[in-house]
């Protein structure tokens, strides 16, 4: 078992962690920046230490500061959360390399995840069924690119090999855009990611977001915790997860699920990740896979009574995965309305001082926040300031639970998300089920499929 737990990150995911830690007897530090004194996590952990100023490539991202701060206060582990360093294979070598445990996968596995190409090749090893593309880079060779987009059907879409969060991809719908789109691309790619490598898949024209959540222990044993539906999105970031996935089939979805465990345990996955799946007509095509945990993991944790944070940690401590695949069992549905501080209308960042903070509750409601009353939203970091999650027997109830929890939420002194989600949760074709992930940006007007 861990002993101290140094918590890389901030906002709702380092409290989410420290609360994990304390349930199993894990001291914590809390490391933050100058702008991030006054979060909830650093004053409940048992040390904190400021690691640097406001600017994230300062503090939150600086490898050196993090790792200084796990030798001051004898920490033995790490804990990335997601994004900053999160998915970083660089960081997570050197903290291993420091004397500490990453509390994720090796850095050879994310490295391997990290890139789109080589993620892809590992899949098909695996059997996990992928789009049909390029079967790694796209040449540069003129007439071979082409050959192979007129192989694969157009349209196309051309991907950044180091991509990610919705950069890097171009989508192409006729043959004389395809070599000016792939120069365009790469040139984007190398400034943006250090990596001018692209490859090109078939564009599905309406696909939904569908992901399947995983553990592993790095010592041959994994499992799946069910399936995610994510495709209420705008600009590629998600806005409304839920889980199980409505309306999927189940004989596709049950071999889809054994194959992302067989390819944890061929590439000696360790930790909690997820495989990203488009899914179109029945099938299931691979799209990259999170080597952390996600924003959206809470749904999971409703529906299967596994808590994820805490076995990454057990995990972490040496310790072999605690479930079984047929303990897990799916009951129930579970909705997550991520709560950003933005403009609904514009989706301009909202920050400044929470005046009054006032969460839901009532029966199978969980709220994950980091907002008090008195609490100032920097401006400097993600808009995400909550996630609201409610459970039901069926889909349906944990619907109705999520309007009424909406209806109940109060965040006053600066604007919120949360009026376009009163509308979501009542829109006729999602409250429906199934829909695409170019549902929402043709509701707002922005489609330009």
């Amino acid at each position: 078992m861990l002993e101290k737990v140094l918590i890389a990150n901030r906002g709702e995911i380092a409290l989410r962690v420290l609360r994990a830690c304390k349930e199993l007897g894990i001291k914590t530090v809390a490391v933050h920046s100058t702008a991030d004194r006054d979060l909830m996590h650093v004053s409940l952990a048992d040390e904190s230490v400021c690691i640097g100023p406001a600017s994230s490539a300062q503090s939150y991202l600086s490898i050196p500061a993090i790792i200084a701060a796990a030798e001051v206060t004898g920490a033995d582990g790490i804990h990335p959360g997601y994004g900053f360093l999160a998915e970083n294979a660089d960081f997570a070598e050197q903290v291993e390399k420091s004397g500490f445990t990453f509390i994720g996968p090796t850095a050879d596995v994310i490295r391997l995840m990290g890139d789109k190409v080589s993620a892809k090749d590992a899949m098909k090893q695996a059997g996990v069924p992928t789009v049909p593309g390029s079967d790694g880079p796209l040449p540069e060779d003129e007439k071979e690119a082409l050959r192979i987009a007129r192989e694969v059907g157009y349209p196309v879409i051309i991907k950044a090999a180091g991509g990610g969060g919705g950069r890097g991809m171009r989508v192409v719908h006729k043959e004389e855009d395809l070599i000016a789109s792939a120069k365009l691309t790469r040139n984007e790619a190398g400034a943006a990611f250090g990596n001018p490598m692209v490859y090109l898949e078939k564009f599905l024209t309406n696909p939904r977001h569908v992901e399947i959540q995983v553990l592993a222990d790095g010592q041959g044993n994994a499992i799946h915790l069910g399936d995610r539906d994510c495709s209420l999105q705008r600009r590629h970031q998600k806005v409304i997860e839920e889980a199980p996935a409505p309306l999927i089939d189940e004989e596709a979805r049950r071999k889809v699920q054994a194959r992302c465990v067989q390819a944890c345990i061929d590439i000696g996955y360790r930790g909690a990740g997820t495989f990203e799946f488009l899914y179109e007509d029945g099938n299931f095509y691979f799209i990259e896979m999170n080597t952390r945990v996600q924003v959206e993991h809470p749904v999971t944790e409703m529906v299967t009574g596994v808590d994820i944070v805490k076995e990454m940690l057990l995990i972490g401590g040496g310790q072999k995965l605690s479930i079984k695949q047929e303990d897990v069992v799916i009951r129930g549905h579970a909705v997550e309305c991520r709560i950003n501080a933005e403009d609904p209308r514009n989706f301009m960042p909202s920050p400044g001082k929470v005046k009054h903070f006032h969460a839901p509750g009532g029966n199978g409601v969980r709220v994950d926040s980091h907002l008090y009353d008195g609490y100032s939203v920097p401006p400097h970091y993600d808009s995400l300031i909550g996630k609201l999650i409610t459970f039901g027997a069926d889909r349906d109830e944990a619907m109705g639970r999520m309007r009424n929890a909406l209806d109940e939420l109060i965040v006053d002194g600066i604007k919120t998300n949360a009026p376009l989600h009163r509308d979501l949760v009542r829109d006729p074709g999602f409250c429906k089920g199934g829909v695409n992930i170019h549902y929402l940006e043709k509701k707002l007007g922005m489609d330009k499929h």
